[in-house]
């Protein structure tokens, strides 16, 4: 019995081969979506499990209360809170701090930048780490000792086995010996913490740091079995308004910082997918739960409208096996043996669009970890549980799409599907609701996407308030007036090399009092006189530095737009900012037009300029001619390794690292686009099922149509018309959700486009078209058969 149901499925698949392929590649581009969002979550809620102490550490977050009653919350602390909470709460084991660091790396007369991070000495007994050379016991014990990735120790010893070799590390203005003194495997992928370089905490120059408001690390918690996290919460509270008061009696006199400061305990288990306290300050791969959740959706979306369809196409089918429905119950056969063997060729097809699934997802894996930011590979797909979660999709697959085709088939009435009198009672509601529901889903996606990339585009074409053109930036790390003022003269030898400035790098906020006292936040930077002219950055009023004035870089300052409609001055010229914290003012000297400093995700804040010569360049900004930029680039890169011998040399262009900063729009955009591709693909597959069942059902209709001098354009408008109202009810439903969906998502952008109508209508007028390119393949095909055919009785 079941080798003969078995045959009797392969002949059928083999007898209609295009709609065999049609389900089958629908259902495995369906299955190849779910299996790798499934692998993408799993990836996700995995992060950081490995560690064997992973239920009882936690990291110490804190909420900021300021005086108008809104609480910031932040993931950073100082040295002083793991140590006191440790020493004074019982239910505390013990304590790890994890700063992020920088270190430039010395090997033969060649530098490197490498990612490092500071740790205390009990590091490898909190967190679980596999070693391939060394002691990690007193890894981390002397300060001038070292932990290397075994990526790093093959790549400057050319050995995993590098321990007891010297690796020379800069250290202010020298090179300085550090003993490596262990070597880690790799980091796994689902790791917050991933070791490349490791110190000990001990070599920070922050490390006698004794500010409980400071925060610049992670402090990590052990805490004992069973203790109640509450109460652990409430102890640090009371140690912190304890030991902690003078100092903020003194930040409060001082800075005005008057916040209300409560610690909270984290897990480390929650710590990767938090929107609260990201994941910051040396820990990486922070994410947020929206992102899974947004995928997964997607996913059951398509693999929905892939059933559907196998659905349409398999009922579709139907009327052409009525005579063998009929047959097998002439000749005894049950209706449970039709169901088992419908369900049975669902489960082969499935099986079949299973096996192509694997294969896509082989095939598709590098483009999504590009889309994802992931390095999963295809060995992920073994693992246990996904193994579980693909075959529970692929039954749940097959139970879903052979379900219902194989409850209508088997109770076909025998005598009518032998005289070929077998029809579908009804209008079939069932099939045009989820024809309704796939371009529903379809139009919401296309919106989506000509939203989100008029959105990007914008931003990407947005007018900064300055030209970003041609210029060239470079990390100089730490570089004094009288460095750059040499390298400039250099550099401007070069008739390819238009001009060149420098800022300390980085954000930098602070306070200060306007107005006789009233206090006020602002971003300071660095710069020097060349600045504003380089970037062509106008002047609103007064005047730009000026070498010549020799106390532009003692008292004078320039300030834009925004902070002096903050200030709420009417002539800014003149005014004084007062640093009351280190005992100097400055004396506004200009007013500089507002630009967009930050990405276009912030509005333009209050921003002041100094010209302070005790601050370091850090970062470099070189103009260079639209020509010959290849020999530009040749020219900065000796004249830097001239004047800078023992830094690295890295470029970017200013362009393009603005671009870089809307990385996460340019994913979404991609994910979106590939979503609407997939589900209008999938969606007429479902539209090509109910047109061969409509014209099926319609076939005696056409042929008296046809009798009586219907036209072969008459026929293909009159079958059309009934899908295209579907489309275009799809339509209809989707705007209003798609325009609610858009609006919430642009509200993240202060700069952002007017969704406009033509959005909507140009997506109707998509969907409408495929649709009806789609349909007329059957229509016309049905409009121009022979009626004597279609007339033909039993």
């Amino acid at each position: 019995m079941i080798k003969n149901y078995i045959k009797t499925a392969f002949r059928n698949l083999w007898r209609t081969k295009a709609f065999s392929i049609i389900n089958i590649v629908g259902l495995g581009v369906a299955l190849a979506c779910c299996m790798l969002i499934l692998l993408y979550t799993m990836d996700e809620v995995s992060y950081d499990r490995f560690n064997l102490n992973k239920d009882k550490i936690y990291r110490i977050v804190v909420n900021s209360t300021n005086t108008g009653g809104v609480t910031n919350k932040y993931a950073s602390t100082g040295m002083m809170q793991g140590p006191s909470f440790t020493r004074q709460i019982p239910e505390i084991e013990s304590f790890v701090r994890v700063e992020g660091a920088n270190y430039t790396v010395k090997r033969g007369n060649e530098v490197f930048d490498e990612e490092a991070l500071y740790a205390d000495s009990n590091f490898f007994a909190v967190f679980t780490v596999q070693f391939i050379d060394g002691n990690p016991k007193t890894a981390l014990n002397d300060p001038r000792s070292v932990v290397l990735s075994e990526d790093l120790a093959k790549k400057y010893f050319g050995t995993q086995n590098a321990a007891g070799k010297t690796l020379e590390l800069k250290v202010g203005d020298k090179f300085q010996p550090f003993l490596v003194a262990a070597v880690a495997k790799k980091s796994p992928q689902n790791s917050s913490i991933k070791i490349k370089m490791l110190l000990p905490l001990k070599a920070s120059d922050s490390y006698k740091d004794d500010k409980w408001i400071n925060s610049f690390l992670n402090t990590f918690l052990t805490i004992r079995p069973g203790a109640n996290i509450k109460a652990v919460e409430d102890k640090m509270a009371k140690i912190f308004h304890k030991d902690a008061a003078e100092q903020m009696k003194e930040a409060a006199t001082q800075f005005g910082f008057k916040d209300k400061l409560r610690y909270v305990l984290q897990p480390l288990l929650k710590m990767h997918t938090s929107t609260e306290y990201p994941a910051d300050n040396g820990l990486s791969d922070a994410s947020s739960p929206v992102y899974s959740y947004i995928l997964t959706g997607i996913a059951v979306f398509i693999l929905l409208i892939a059933c559907i369809n196998f659905v349409n196409l398999t009922v579709a089918q139907s009327l052409k096996r009525a005579k063998e429905i009929g047959i097998r119950k002439v000749v005894g056969g049950e209706r449970r043996q039709l169901v088992i063997q419908f369900l049975g060729e669902s489960y082969i097809l499935s099986f079949i669009a299973f096996m192509l699934a694997i294969v896509l997802v082989q095939l598709a894996l590098p483009v999504f970890n590009d889309l994802a930011n992931k390095a999963l590979s295809f060995s992920y797909l073994l693992s246990a549980k996904l193994v579980i979660g693909y075959i529970a999709i692929f039954l749940f697959t097959g139970l879903l799409a052979g379900f219902y085709p194989a409850l209508v088939l088997s109770g076909f009435n025998p005598v009518q599907s032998l005289y070929n009198r077998q029809q579908f009672a009804g209008k079939n509601y069932l099939a045009k609701c989820l024809v309704v529901l796939q371009f529903t889903l379809a139009t919401f996606f296309i919106i989506s996407t000509i939203t989100i990339y008029s959105q990007f585009d914008y931003l990407m074409h947005f007018d900064l308030g300055y030209n970003d053109k041609n210029i060239v930036s470079i990390h100089a790390g730490d570089a004094d007036k009288q460095q750059l003022a040499l390298f400039k003269t250099e550099l401007l030898k070069s008739p390819s090399i238009k001009s060149v400035t420098a800022e300390q790098g980085g954000r930098w906020g602070t306070i200060a009092h306007i107005n006789n006292g009233q206090q006020t936040f602002f971003d300071i930077k660095h710069i020097d006189d060349d600045y504003l002219p380089l970037f062509e950055i106008p002047m609103v009023k007064g005047r730009n530095f000026s070498k010549e004035m020799i106390s532009d870089s003692s008292t004078s300052v320039l300030v834009n737009e925004a902070f002096v409609k903050q200030a709420g001055w009417k002539n800014p010229i003149g005014e004084v900012v007062d640093f009351f914290y280190n005992h100097k003012k400055y004396n506004v000297v200009g007013v500089v037009k507002d630009y967009n400093f930050r990405p276009l995700t912030e509005k333009i804040g209050p921003q002041l300029f100094s010209m302070k010569p005790s601050f370091p360049f850090g970062n470099i900004f070189i103009k260079i001619t639209d020509q010959n930029k290849a020999s530009s680039l040749d020219d900065i890169a000796k004249t830097f390794k001239q004047f800078f011998p023992f830094k690295p040399y890295q470029y970017v262009f200013k362009d393009a690292e603005n671009a870089e900063q809307y990385e996460k729009e340019a994913k979404w955009k991609q994910i979106v686009t590939f979503s609407a591709i997939l589900t209008i693909f999938i969606s007429c597959i479902g539209l090509f099922g109910l047109a061969t069942l409509s014209t099926e059902r319609r076939r005696k209709e056409i042929g008296i149509r046809k009798v009586l001098g219907a036209s072969v354009e008459g026929i293909v408008r009159k079958l059309s018309s009934d899908f295209l109202k579907l489309v275009a009810l799809s339509a209809v439903i989707a705007s209003p959700a798609a325009w609610w969906a858009m609006h919430k998502w642009l509200e993240n952008y202060p700069y952002r486009i007017v969704v406009n109508s033509w959005i909507f209508l140009f997506a109707a007028a998509t969907i409408i078209l495929v649709a009806l390119l789609t349909v007329c393949f059957h229509s016309i095909k049905a409009a121009i058969a022979n009626p004597v055919n279609s007339l033909r009785s039993e």
